[in-house]
């Protein structure tokens, strides 16, 4: 068999594997014509045919098609809802979608692949509780009650109850997990100065009837 001949046979087996196995794989089948994808950015507004390419058209504000295709409407843009806990980060483009990020203060509740699409706001520590671990882009604030002898009236941090004889004073009322402890004077000290007082009347009255 001379080289021609096997040439031949080669292109009619090309052909032959083609159309056996459709279009290539940047190209879309149309009315039995293999027409080229449109590029990205841009969408089919005619089918070729067997004298003229496929025809494309740009993707207008606001949507968006980010692969070569066979299309003939562009995507919508998404959008980043402050409501949602989402700002955007990356404009939408005729090639690519819009880019959104989690607002701070929000954690994410819901994931499209790697993309937040809904987050929540940090919980709030409840009074009698401490923040443990500060809430993140990716989870929620941990909280933990206060420990025995501590206090939280706004769910922030806990602090040690008063020591009321640092003050020379008593406990009148105990302390909670929201409320600290209430002091008041000592009752002998109350009585102490007023027993002074009445001894110092006493002395300054004696002493003017002496003289």
């Amino acid at each position: 068999m001379n080289s021609s001949v096997l040439r031949f046979g080669l292109l009619i087996f090309g052909i032959y594997i083609t159309l056996s196995y459709g279009c290539g794989p940047a190209e879309y089948e149309a009315s039995g014509e293999c027409c080229p994808l449109c590029p990205i950015g841009t969408v089919v507004l005619r089918d070729c045919t067997s004298h003229s390419n496929t025809t494309c058209v740009a993707c207008s504000s606001g949507t968006f098609i980010s692969k070569p295709n066979a299309l003939h409407k562009c995507f919508q843009c998404k959008i980043c809802d402050k409501e949602e806990g989402l700002y955007v980060s990356l404009s939408c483009a005729a090639t690519s979608n819009t880019q959104c990020e989690v607002l701070d203060g929000y954690h994410c509740k819901d994931y499209s692949g790697s993309e937040c699409t809904f987050a929540m706001k940090h919980r709030q520590c409840d009074p009698g509780q401490k923040m443990k671990v500060p809430g993140t882009k990716d989870a929620d604030t941990v909280c933990e009650a206060c420990p025995l002898g501590y206090y939280s009236p706004l769910g922030v941090n806990c602090t040690k109850w008063t020591d009321c004889s640092v003050k020379d004073e008593i406990m009148d009322k105990e302390g909670s997990s929201t409320e600290d402890v209430q002091c008041k004077l000592k009752t002998r000290g109350r009585y102490g100065l007023i027993a002074a007082a009445i001894f110092l009347v006493l002395w300054l009255a004696c002493s003017y009837i002496r003289h």
